[in-house]
């Protein structure tokens, strides 16, 4: 399945976290958050982030601490760590840097360009999984030819509808909301509505039979094998 990237952020600020962490999950990512920085060290010990986004001036512990324990750790050292920073703040990124922390990122947060800088980042850091292919019910989803096969015989799609049927397919009997499908499968390359993926499916049923994705009135589609 495609790989949803697992984002850590720490802020005492408990506004920002919610506004964080409801634009990193819209965009695709599994976000856990926490309003004190002495539980960073433990939650990425028990999560294992691909990324920490951290605010530097936290009480009990700043980020610059918690960062020198990240990275003094064999665990989680080679987890990028990112600041969050007040303007007034960025005299200290050179301290931030000499820790080993991979960026900076001043508030006020721009929630779009912090999705697609975060994914920048990780994808430097994390090697995608080699996703492999499916043999469900009738079906065969080959990933290194694009070809779907239906009873040995093969249907091409676009590539746009060969990854919605693959995340479907992938997990039979599975509501996937719309939400859902357009984070997995157009990430933050392009601005789509929820109509885009319905295009899609009609488009997908069109090629390999009706009866194999179902509409879940008002939540979404699911793949019955």
């Amino acid at each position: 399945m495609i790989k949803k990237y697992k984002i850590l952020v720490a802020d005492d600020d408990l506004d920002i976290l919610e506004i964080i962490k409801f634009n990193l999950e819209r965009n695709g990512f599994d976000v856990t958050v926490t309003n004190k920085s002495t539980e960073t060290y433990e939650l990425a010990l028990k999560i294992k982030p691909d990324l920490i986004l951290h605010d530097v001036m936290m009480p009990e512990m700043d980020g610059f601490q918690v960062c020198r324990k990240v990275k003094h750790s064999e665990v989680l050292k080679n987890i990028p760590f990112v600041f969050l920073t007040a303007r007034n703040e960025e005299h200290s990124e050179v301290q931030g840097f000499d820790l080993g922390a991979e960026d900076y990122i001043a508030k006020p947060i721009k929630p779009a360009a912090l999705s697609t800088r975060l994914k920048t980042i990780i994808k430097r850091y994390v090697k995608e999984e080699e996703l492999p292919n499916l043999n469900v019910g009738i079906f065969k989803i080959d990933r290194d030819s694009y070809v779907v096969y239906k009873n040995e015989e093969p249907i091409s799609l676009p590539k746009k509808e060969f990854e919605l049927l693959y995340i479907l397919a992938g997990s039979p009997g599975k509501v996937f909301s719309r939400d859902d499908v357009l984070a997995r499968v157009w990430g933050n390359d392009v601005y789509v509505g929820e109509r885009t993926v319905d295009v899609h499916i009609r488009k997908i049923r069109e090629k390999i039979g009706e009866d194999f994705i179902t509409t879940i009135k008002g939540v979404g589609y699911k793949f019955i094998a």
